[in-house]
């Protein structure tokens, strides 16, 4: 089976197709957007991470893990639930940090629980119980790197480390970066950091809820609501009061952050210009302005409504008024009914005016415990009347309602524009006594330490690898030796392109409609256009040359040419032999006298001429077979030009 160079281009383009379509559902994008940063990775780095440089890599532990596990420093270890072994070291910050922690060395000792007890709530869901542990994550796990696990659900949990030296608003930028895993999904819950504010006072011991922060920021989940929170406390200069101002929410679609069980990284970005940024994984999710992005705004309207200016009793707000010269005219039936019987309707033919439309059940027995003092007296249940089955209707016939072509209803003047129309009364502006204008809330109050107060129904919230820093490239850098890490083994242990189709197509059965389509129209083209046409034997007859020919009658005309041929063969034999039978006559009677004397001699010279001829009537015979299958004789020719008089 040939296929032509045509067919084999289509039969391409369409395979082209199917995996185009293909590899664009299963594709699962990393990055949110396209403007925000990617993680700055070289060939070196790469290769430093991956371990490509080795013949075979393998997982190398820090010191302090390293002394954990009774192994020295430079001591490997494999893990059978990575798919391909990388080096992992703790990440050592390259600039300038207030706050960096891995957790790496398994302890918590610069971290301290809360002791105290929640306000507003009841005694025995009130107090900071829930548990924190150090340990690695359940899934694409790098052996060595540990993080800080929420472990416990329904409870609340408080936890806070101090940084290096607090952090105040000048002419730095702030960076703030982290990692959370929600390994077990979440149902409602958060996962959002505090920068506690250096007031003075502040004791970890006591961080609760209502403790003092000045900048919230992190995932939080309740419902089908996903956010990304960024919340700023910030200090009226007038009444020195404190007032939570919410980012607007992000521009993408947080679910997938929330379910697919991966380490994701979060990043804040404020500069002394007021702008802010938000990343997940590198990729920005919101920008704005701190003076314009926030609500409610930092700086209030200069002007309010006069809360003592009240509308005048004679202002008139109405735009139509019913016209005051209208009247209803005479022949206008306020009372007129809406419906009325239809006076050409009949009752239809064999209409049982006599039988009910329901009866008693003739099959109904009181039952045995029925007591008529307390149960009144008991009547069988009703059922439809059999005798009504067949019939168009019974009881009593009654006529059908209709419009009623006469009916009006209540009569309204028509609606004209009021002549004392004044428009919606608004209260008079009044200077707002309030007003301020901060134009830079970028100097937030100064924080010192860093924490978690979380409620949650899901345990096993992973946290990992904090950083706060005033240089964006520094927490980069950061990223790139530790979440990079997640981010290669998370994709090294995704499954393949068909199992991930069929656990979409799992969560969403419609798709696997969408699969079929794919892959089937492609083949069912190419077996349309590409399969090759049965070649058709050629006939003696080209069907131009015989349109409709009737099969007995050409099988009829075939036997008469053949007996036609035959005849003529006999004719031209039959010819043959007279004139060779004359030629021998002559010859006799020519040579008689010469056979008289010749004897023998004549004989012999008759019987060599008679052979030479026989010969020569051979080779003609064969000669005129021949020519006769190669052109057709007149007889044949007769008989094509008959049958196609015929047809």
């Amino acid at each position: 089976m040939k296929l032509g160079a045509g067919c084999m281009w289509r039969l391409l383009l369409l395979s082209l197709l199917a995996v185009a379509v293909v590899a664009a559902h299963g594709k699962q994008p990393e990055d949110i957007s396209d403007d925000g940063d990617e993680m700055d990775l070289n060939e070196e780095e790469l290769r430093a991470l991956t371990g490509e440089d080795e013949d075979e890599a393998t997982v190398i532990d820090d010191e302090e893990y390293g002394e954990k596990n009774e192994k020295g420093p430079g001591e490997t270890e494999t893990d059978s639930s990575v798919s391909f072994q990388v080096t992992y070291k703790t990440p050592v910050p390259t600039g300038e940090v207030y706050f960096a922690e891995t957790f790496d060395d398994g302890s918590l000792d610069r971290w301290q629980l809360s002791k105290t007890m929640k306000e507003d709530a009841d005694e025995e869901i009130a107090k900071y119980d829930g548990q924190w542990a150090v340990e690695q994550l359940k899934e694409n796990k790098v052996p060595g790197d540990l993080g800080l696990v929420l472990k416990s659900r329904a409870k609340h949990h408080a936890i806070a480390a101090p940084l290096v030296k607090p952090f105040v608003f000048q002419d730095e930028p702030l960076v703030v970066q982290y990692e959370v895993n929600f390994q077990d999904g979440i149902d409602c819950g958060g996962a959002y950091i505090k920068l506690l504010s250096d007031t003075g006072s502040l004791n970890l011991e006591q961080f609760h809820d209502r403790t003092p922060y000045t900048i919230m920021f992190g995932p939080d989940k309740c419902g089908e609501d996903y956010k990304l929170h960024f919340i700023f406390r910030h200090k009226n200069p007038l009444n020195k009061d404190m007032e939570e101002k919410h980012a607007k929410r992000a521009d993408v679609d947080l679910k997938k952050f929330y379910t697919d069980k991966k380490t994701h990284l979060y990043t804040l970005v404020l500069n002394p210009d007021n702008s802010y940024e938000m990343f997940i994984d590198q990729s920005s999710v919101s920008r704005g302005s701190l003076l314009q992005d926030v609500v409610p705004p930092v700086n209030p309207p200069k002007e309010i409504d006069d809360p003592h200016d009240s509308k005048p009793d004679d202002w008139d707000e109405r735009a139509k008024i019913p016209d005051p010269e209208a009247e209803k005219p005479d022949d206008w039936d306020e009372d007129a009914p809406a419906k009325v019987e239809d006076p050409d309707a009949v009752k239809p033919e064999g209409w049982l005016d006599d039988e009910l439309e329901f009866v008693a059940d003739p099959t109904a027995e009181k039952p045995e415990d029925w007591d008529e003092e307390m149960d009144g007296e008991w009547e069988a249940p009703q059922i439809p009347n059999p005798a009504c089955e067949t019939a168009p209707g019974c009881g009593e016939w009654k006529r059908p309602m209709i419009n009623n072509p006469q009916y009006k209803g209540k009569w309204k003047a028509p609606l004209v524009d009021n002549s004392n129309y004044q428009g919606v009364w608004k209260p008079r502006k009044i200077q707002n006594p309030d007003y301020f204008e901060d134009l830079q809330p970028f100097r937030m109050t100064p924080f010192k330490a860093l924490g978690l107060e979380l409620w949650s129904m899901t345990s096993d919230i992973y946290f990992d690898n904090f950083i706060v820093t005033s240089r964006k490239e520094v927490a980069d850098r950061w990223a790139s030796d530790s979440w990079g890490l997640k981010k290669l083994v998370a994709s090294a242990n995704e499954p393949g392109i068909l199992a991930q189709l069929t656990m979409a197509a799992e969560e969403r059965p419609w798709l696997w409609v969408i699969y079929i389509l794919t892959v089937g129209l492609p083949i069912g083209l190419a077996v349309l256009f590409c399969w090759p046409k049965k070649v058709e034997e050629d006939y003696v007859y080209k069907k131009t040359d015989l349109p409709g020919v009737d099969l007995e009658e050409e099988e009829e005309d075939e036997e008469e040419a053949a007996d036609e041929d035959k005849a003529a063969e006999a004719a031209d034999e039959a010819a043959a032999a007279a004139a060779a039978t004359e030629g021998e006559m002559e010859d006799n009677e020519e040579g008689g006298e010469d056979n008289l004397e010749g004897g023998d001699e004549g004989e012999e010279e008759e019987e060599e001429e008679e052979e030479n001829k026989s010969s020569e009537r051979t080779l003609e015979e064969e000669d005129g077979l021949k020519e006769e299958a190669e052109v057709p004789d007149e007889s044949q020719k007769q008989v094509r030009k008959r049958r196609v008089r015929k047809d």
